[in-house]
């Protein structure tokens, strides 16, 4: 489900495309707090996008409009020079790739998304030497782009087959035939690996770029999923496509690799196993390393391809991971230059940690600890330091970390408490770090390897000021007691706080497994439509509850089989704990999540309806039968294996307890999430004769987003908050 950053900013190719931000230069003439202002942009952080760093590490690139420009990082402000300008060849281009020796670059025009992160383009090659560019195909959009690693050729994906363009003659290559709508995929991803396993890409270059790897899908036994988008026409426009839902069929695949000399492909046995999550090169032409897990996702393989001198391949499992109850898949993972070894990360102590793998299956732990890793950021090969950021402070706070290979010189680099998200160079000499915390917006400096600040790129002096005018209350961190144990929450409460008074509290919540919301990190325009809440005279509160990150794999894991159960009765000791506080009003407490929070919120209105007042659950799973099977199973296993985990906690299972006010909101369009789920939650109310309100936004997604329907849904929720609680 993806996935919490996903239900608090809009969806964009995370690609390469944008540089320096500035905010809104009318937002200093707005003091007023309002929908109108939050959700136009008027508070607006000041930041850096997607820094694009060049091979010297010295340098980097960055997307300014139809221009790619090149700075310095020793100087931000003042460009080195332009490195292509769009407007010579009348191109306007959302995304920009260099080739490895950065001579040629790719640009995507025409963009248009088709899920979360996929997309089709048109694609234009540029020679930098020449400045001529080049349309790379003319039979219509592409997908996935690439460079091989000499710059000579682009593979691309076009109606699910692989092709392959030599630029020097421009002689176009067929990789496969059978690629089909709803039927054959090769070289991209179906739906659901694209969603949970964030692979959109499937298909891979070797070192020297004499073969492709890549995967085949075949989706035909797969159910049809059809959502009918409304455009003005005299019948709504159906969309079909292949979503595997709980229990049921997923794609079967294949892995086979193409030799380009002699135009050979051999299939690479991936043994008996459903999913191939991963899969990349090592530093050797002939050497494949890819990931295989078991529908249960409680063993994960390494398996290695030798590719011999005539395009045969074979594959042997060097090393698993296994558990009691699920394997993360990351993309932790990075091979060391001995070419014998490789980087990854693995819960299996307990807490996730970084280790170090031999291709003979030996490994060493390389951070250990009662705590977790959050991301492997890189290695320095040369100095033999791994870069890192870690929850070694506590779930809410991320860090920064050095550490030697051999595990030995941990050395913390970030220098405030709260949350920093570091962005290497090449080389691992400087990197750029995004510093907030709950109540400030993003800090970012640039600083060398060692950790020291060199420069300060975005204060956010102005924006600061802008919400200082605003009197905005502090969010304040504290622990509550849950069913079992404590937990860790935040609470914002008036300006005007007066201890002798009762205030209706409102909780926002996620509580699903991947995702917290108790962190000490700037919530952007939730946290200024909290802060509305609070000038109205509530108090905001959220919890994470059991099943959520960086507590160690005992407490996440302990929803395992029964997602919805132990979450569920978190919230409703914590609300009765908050109900007991002399300051609350314990008969005005209300709930709002969206996606697995609209499904908790749910819950706490039918299982907790003595305790809760006022619940919002939007574009809420009600049935985990309905939502895809690889997020589902991971936790659940199969309904046919768990039938009982699914029914207990569905909250379509439990309406004849609601008895407070309930708002249903759903996007018609959401392939994520489908509005089957909130079609279902409207039968079994109507079947109890149970009153409740609903919206549906017409053609919208999971994110429920574009042009004024994020203010129109706020006001929504805004109303119905103070109209019922």
């Amino acid at each position: 489900m993806t996935k919490y950053f996903a239900l608090l900013f809009l969806a964009f190719i995370a690609i390469p495309t944008l540089t320096f931000s500035q905010g809104n230069n009318k937002a200093s003439e707005q003091s007023q707090l309002t929908n109108a202002a939050i959700w136009s942009g008027t508070f607006r952080s000041e930041y850096v996008y997607a820094v694009s760093s060049m091979n010297d590490g010295e340098h980097f690139s960055a997307k300014e409009g139809q221009k790619i420009v090149k700075y310095s990082y020793s100087d931000f402000e003042n460009a080195v020079g332009t490195i292509y300008d769009g407007a010579s060849h009348s191109l306007e281009f959302s995304a920009y790739f260099f080739n490895a020796d950065e001579t040629k670059i790719l640009l995507a025009t025409e963009t248009k998304s088709i899920y979360r992160r996929s997309f089709t383009a048109n694609y234009y090659v540029v020679d930098l030497a020449s400045k001529k560019a080049t349309l790379l195909f003319d039979g219509g959009p592409q997908m996935l782009a690439d460079f091989s690693p000499d710059g000579s050729k682009v593979a691309f994906v076009f109606k699910n087959n692989i092709y392959v363009k030599n630029l020097a003659d421009n002689k176009l290559t067929q990789i496969t035939s059978d690629g089909n709508t709803n039927a054959i995929i090769n070289g991209s991803s179906d739906w659901v690996y694209e969603e949970e396993f964030s692979v959109t890409k499937a298909f891979y270059w070797s070192p020297l770029g004499t073969k492709i790897a890549y995967l085949k899908f075949d989706e035909r036994t797969v159910h049809d999923f059809t959502m009918d988008y409304y455009r003005g026409g005299t019948y709504p426009s159906p969309y079909t496509f292949k979503y595997p839902k709980a229990g049921e069929d997923n794609s079967k695949l294949s892995l086979f690799v193409h030799t380009l000399e002699g135009a050979k492909t051999s299939e690479v046995n991936i043994g008996d196993y459903e999913y191939v999550p991963r899969m990349k090169w090592t530093n050797d032409d002939n050497k494949l390393i890819f990931l295989v897990m078991n529908r249960h996702q409680n063993e994960l393989s390494y398996v290695m391809s030798n590719i011999d001198a005539d395009g045969s391949a074979d594959g042997k499992v060097f090393y698993t991971d296994r558990s009691d109850t699920y394997v993360e898949v990351d993309d932790n993972l990075i091979f060391l230059e001995d070419g014998e070894s490789f980087l990854r990360t693995s819960e299996k102590s307990g807490y996730n940690h970084i280790y170090k793998v031999g291709f003979d299956g030996t490994e060493s732990a390389v951070t250990s600890g009662e705590w977790d890793v959050i991301n492997l950021k890189g290695v320095d090969t040369k100095k033999g330091l791994v870069y890192y950021t870690s929850a070694e402070e506590g779930a809410m706070f991320k860090a920064l970390y050095s550490i030697r290979l051999d595990g030995k010189k941990k050395t913390k680099l970030s220098i405030r408490q709260g949350e920093n998200e570091a962005e290497f160079s090449t080389g691992m000499k400087y990197y750029l770090n995004y510093y907030t915390n709950a109540n400030e917006p993003y800090t970012i400096t640039l600083h060398n390897a060692k950790g020291k600040e060199l420069n300060v790129l975005k204060d956010n002096a102005r924006f600061k000021k802008q919400l200082a005018q605003l009197d905005l209350a502090q969010k304040e961190f504290f622990t509550i007691k849950g069913a079992t144990e404590d937990l860790n929450a935040w609470m914002i409460k008036p300006v005007d706080f007066d201890s002798t008074k009762q205030y209706p509290v409102y909780f926002n919540i996620y509580n699903g497994p991947g995702a917290n919301t108790v962190t000490d990190s700037w919530g952007g325009n939730n946290f200024l439509y909290h802060q509305l809440l609070v000038k109205k005279g509530y108090i905001v509160i959220s919890v994470d509850t059991r099943g959520t990150m960086y507590r160690g794999t005992a407490f996440k894991k302990s929803t395992y089989l029964q997602l919805g159960k132990l979450e569920t009765e978190d919230m409703i000791a914590v609300a009765k704990n908050v109900g007991a506080w002399s300051f609350v009003d314990e008969a005005r407490i209300g709930v709002m999540g969206w996606s697995y929070g609209g499904y908790m919120a749910s819950l706490c209105m039918t299982k907790g309806a003595d305790v809760f007042k006022m619940g919002i659950a939007v574009a809420p799973v009600t049935n985990w039968r309905w939502y895809d099977n690889i997020y589902t199973e991971r936790f659940m296993r199969t309904p046919q294996e768990n039938p009982d985990g699914y029914d207990d906690n569905s909250p379509i299972n439990h309406v004849e307890k609601m008895k407070g006010s309930y708002l249903l909101v759903h996007g018609s369009g959401d392939d994520n999430v489908h509005v089957q789920n909130s079609m279902e939650m409207i039968d079994a109310l109507v079947e109890k004769n149970i009153d409740f309100e609903m919206f549906i936004y017409t053609n919208k997604n999971h994110s429920i987003y574009g042009g004024k329907t994020r203010e129109h849904l706020f006001n929504k929720l805004l109303r119905f908050t103070e109209e019922n609680l």
